[in-house]
């Protein structure tokens, strides 16, 4: 009877402790996450389990509290890297001395990883995506220093693609992927033609119908060398604008400057392809009167890139040199003319182009991997497999081949080249869009520890102001380690980054409904 009554005692505690724990883990969701109390709160059940008994462990401990505070701080980064260590930071103009110390915020320091790749950190590459966002659409429409100005001068949206490098699997408009009449096939045997529907999900897409005939090796070497195709198409886009204007190359910037802003794709098929915002200013830099109009601009940028070539050396002496280009089928569209009355008006164009779509696309793509999934594709694996033998190749033939560091970007199936860049003038850069995103941090938490409203004043300019010359940092930091505590915590920071996504979607729809 006694055993029986401590039995349910003990039930009715444990029960009780499980509803504790679920009011503690929704919590989480419903309070420490942006949107609490705005958008509904989210099913629990769809956290992995593992995520579920990370919080409970961190709730049982009595960290949570400390581990949501320092997760939030890293925007839910899914790798932080975490530090040890002390700084001392002085302001000349004032006197004002702060310290800080690892040992006083409860343990290790973490700092976001900053990884652009959406399938290896979900929030940090958001934060890569909006800025990248900004960048460009302030070089089309001009703030944040840059003369409103510039949305009147003549603008061409391109795409630069690579070559074939034979037959490949794709998703087709008209509905079948390579449907042929006749059953002609390769010289190994397989059939040059396929019926078959394909849709982007599906990882046969971008994969050649004859891996044996496809030239890998010539497709690794273009990659290699896309970097240096796109540094001579620039080149000879001014080239062939100083033609156009009758002045001599070095003569052109008296008469006109060329900015531009690139971001590169990974195609399903492995390969790069470079989408370009090209805009056209006068001598007196962004804003000033173009002497050309976007038409113009469109037939100038198709001549540039068709024309350039690079003459890639051989991988060894068995190999042969190579002669690389661009695709001959290249897409540039005026998105302005930069003509007095003229609308958005590419006569060529059926959709409209407008700023904020552009800068959106690009910003999505500048986060893009070689796989969407994050898992590589069959084809991909024997990219990557190509750039290592290759660098083992160049390696034993000649030491200083520029190809033995092929190995080192198997990863990015041969691709070494910036995913997004731009020219000097083009519009704000990334580095003083994240100083001022510093700043902010900064003035926002002086604002909390005096307890004084936050002055607004002219705020973006002050955001933006390059003079940190009254700030003195003398620091010493050791690195830890990098990485959530768990893979339970990383699916914590995950969820949590994708409820900022959703909340962040959600104001977008409600400032766009407003207007």
């Amino acid at each position: 009877m006694v055993s029986a009554q401590r039995a349910r005692v003990a039930d009715s505690a444990r029960a009780r402790a499980e509803e504790r724990r679920e009011e503690l883990v929704a919590g989480y969701v419903s309070a420490r996450v942006p949107g609490a109390g705005v958008l509904p709160d989210p099913d629990l059940s769809t956290l992995p389990d593992t995520a579920r008994e990370a919080a409970e462990s961190r709730i049982g401990a009595g960290s949570w509290s400390a581990w949501s505070d320092a997760a939030r701080r890293v925007q839910w980064c899914s790798h932080p890297v975490r530090l040890r260590g002390s700084s001392v930071t002085v302001d000349t103009a004032t006197g004002a001395v702060e310290n800080f110390s690892s040992s006083n915020s409860g343990g290790d320091v973490r700092v976001s990883c900053g990884n652009r790749r959406a399938d290896r950190c979900p929030a940090c590459s958001r934060v890569y995506a909006r800025d990248t966002f900004e960048l460009i659409r302030t070089g089309l429409l001009g703030g944040k220093q840059v003369p409103e100005a510039v949305a009147d001068n003549p603008l061409v949206f391109a795409t630069l693609t690579a070559p074939s490098f034979g037959h490949a699997h794709g998703v087709r408009e008209g509905g079948r992927c390579r449907p042929r009449q006749d059953t002609e096939t390769c010289p190994h045997g397989r059939l040059l033609g396929c019926h078959k529907v394909h849709h982007d999900g599906d990882e046969q897409v971008g994969s050649p119908l004859c891996w044996e005939c496809y030239d890998w090796t010539t497709a690794v070497v273009w990659q290699w060398h896309a970097p240096e195709l796109w540094r001579r198409a620039t080149i000879a886009l001014r080239r062939a604008l100083a033609g156009h204007l009758g002045v001599t190359g070095t003569g052109l910037r008296k008469v006109a400057t060329v900015q531009y802003a690139k971001v590169a794709e990974f195609q399903a098929r492995g390969l790069v392809h470079f989408h370009a915002l090209i805009r056209l200013d006068g001598p007196e830099g962004p804003g000033s009167p173009a002497p050309a109009d976007g038409l113009t601009l469109a037939g100038l940028v198709e001549q540039a890139a068709r024309g350039v070539q690079v003459e890639a050396s051989p991988v060894d002496g068995a190999d042969v040199p190579r002669v690389l280009r661009f695709r001959v089928q290249l897409d540039a569209r005026t998105v302005r003319t930069g003509r007095p009355g003229d609308l958005l008006d590419d006569v060529r164009c059926s959709d409209e182009l407008h700023a904020g779509q552009v800068a959106g696309y690009l910003a999505k793509y500048a986060t893009k991997s070689t796989s969407e999934s994050g898992v590589p594709r069959p084809h991909h694996r024997r990219m990557e497999h190509e750039c290592l033998e290759l660098s083992k190749r160049s390696m034993t033939s000649d030491s200083d081949s520029p190809y033995f560091l092929l190995g080192k970007w198997a990863r990015m199936l041969g691709f070494r080249g910036h995913f997004s860049t731009k020219s000097r003038a083009y519009s704000v850069t990334l580095g003083r869009l994240r100083a001022a995103r510093r700043r902010f941090a900064r003035l926002k938490a002086e604002s909390e520890r005096t307890g004084e409203p936050l002055d607004v004043a002219n705020l973006e300019a002050r955001l933006l102001t390059d003079d940190d010359t009254t700030l003195v940092v003398s620091s010493s930091w050791e690195f830890v380690g990098s990485g959530c505590g768990s893979e339970g915590e990383k699916e914590l920071a995950d969820a949590a980054a994708a409820r900022a996504r959703e909340y962040a979607q959600f104001v977008a729809r409600e400032v766009n409904e407003d207007r």
